[in-house]
């Protein structure tokens, strides 16, 4: 017998599939006959839903990014918690290895073949994210923690700069983790125009989080 599924739920249920074979086959190698095959529907009830391939990533990838910007934007408003403590937390609850997150997407995400998918998640938390840490760094600027003209600027040149730089941070040894850590922070201090060591244990937990 033919089952007939609300309109939500068929879509999240493409959803579900297409973020499973795109985390164990990758983007480009996974085709929408593979996401028809696996869920058992008709190709025109996929093309109601979503367009392209692409279509189905964009709005994966939003609905993964659109959860943990609704965290982190709960953990900002929390005005009782100190601005700087509530930004070590908001940056953490931002790793996704801490997160019910489809670890072998992640992986797939970081493969060069894959670069697409990184582009747009990346995007997305950007355009998600900023404004949230901008909130937060002009609360310091009211309360004479930190100074600058750009405020948005420069949360986009660190977000942007860390998404770079530290992505494949465990592939570096030990000592040259700690060196880009350190020169991470030094020049973040400059830029918000903060004394030398005043962001070390904001950012510090943020990349030693998994440490034991």
């Amino acid at each position: 017998m033919r089952v007939v599924k609300e309109a939500e739920e068929r879509k999240n249920e493409i959803l579900d599939v297409a973020e499973r074979l795109f985390g164990t086959k990758g983007f480009d190698n996974t085709s929408t006959s593979d996401i028809l095959d696996e869920i058992g529907i008709a190709r025109g009830t996929l093309y109601y839903h979503f367009k392209s391939k692409e279509e189905i990533l964009d709005a994966m990838i939003s609905r993964i990014t659109d959860r943990l910007i609704e965290k982190a934007e709960a953990i900002a408003a929390q005005k009782n918690v100190p601005v700087l403590q509530r930004l070590t937390m908001m940056m953490l609850s931002l790793n996704v290895s801490n997160d019910n997150f489809n670890q072998e997407l992640l992986k797939q995400v970081h493969k060069p073949q894959n670069a697409l998918m990184h582009q747009k998640m990346e995007k997305c938390m950007l355009s998600g994210i900023n404004p949230i840490i901008t909130g937060l760094i002009n609360e310091g600027i009211e309360q004479g923690i930190c100074q600058t003209d750009y405020p948005e600027e420069v949360v986009e040149m660190t977000f942007l700069y860390a998404n770079t730089v530290f992505d494949d941070l465990m592939e570096h040894s030990e000592e040259e983790k700690r060196r880009k850590i350190a020169a991470y922070i030094y020049n973040l201090e400059r830029l918000l125009n903060m004394e030398q060591g005043s962001m070390k244990e904001v950012i510090m937990p943020i990349f030693y989080s998994d440490d034991k």
